[in-house]
């Protein structure tokens, strides 16, 4: 096993954990588009794949709060993304954590309407007036233009940060490698 181990942990840790592409292509709902998903470059780890695949990840894990690992492989055919990272980030979003992520989607939302300043104290008591479907309404709409606004700044944020990452690591193994053969041909001389 240790002859096909890759260089890096979080790809040996994606391999062992994600679906094959053969496995993908045979599951019922993507088999009419599984002639996509079985091109390699859809598959590879690259400098532009790997930021797409994070950014598209995050985009579905706070888009949709079901069946977000469909919505990042579909938004990873077109933009020709990394499927399989694209479905593993979606799991920042899963039931463990979607308590915390309601609050912070909620307060986020608040924040963008700025509904606490404009209203004002007045809120508790309209919300008393209008009911309680006019309530939970209103905390459903904050709270989903919360998650919108979540979708949009994390993929952003990911791609940016998957991309810095991404040339970080290039440039140390790099300089690594070009250390190596600077070691090695002051050997050849020495000798």
């Amino acid at each position: 096993m240790s002859g096909s181990r890759s260089k890096t942990f979080l790809a040996d840790l994606i391999r062992k954990h994600m679906p094959t592409r053969e496995e993908m292509a045979e599951n019922r709902f993507l088999k009419p588009i599984a002639h996509r998903f079985l091109s390699p470059e859809l598959w590879r780890f690259t400098r532009r794949s790997v930021p797409r695949g994070v950014a598209l990840g995050l985009f579905a894990a706070f888009i949709v709060p079901i069946g977000q690992i469909f919505l990042a492989a579909f938004m990873a055919l077109p933009t020709r993304a990394n499927v399989p990272l694209a479905s593993v980030v979606t799991f920042v979003t899963n039931p463990f954590t979607l308590p915390f992520w309601l609050i912070f989607a909620n307060r986020t939302g608040r924040f963008v309407l700025n509904l606490d300043a404009a209203v004002g104290a007045g809120a508790d008591r309209l919300a008393s007036e209008s009911g309680v479907l006019a309530g939970w309404l209103e905390v459903g709409g904050v709270t989903a233009l919360g998650f919108l606004v979540l979708a949009i700044v994390s993929a952003g944020a990911g791609y940016l940060v998957a991309s810095l990452t991404w040339r970080f690591v290039v440039a140390r193994r790099r300089k690594k490698l070009l250390k190596q053969r600077h070691e090695a041909r002051a050997g050849k001389s020495g000798q």
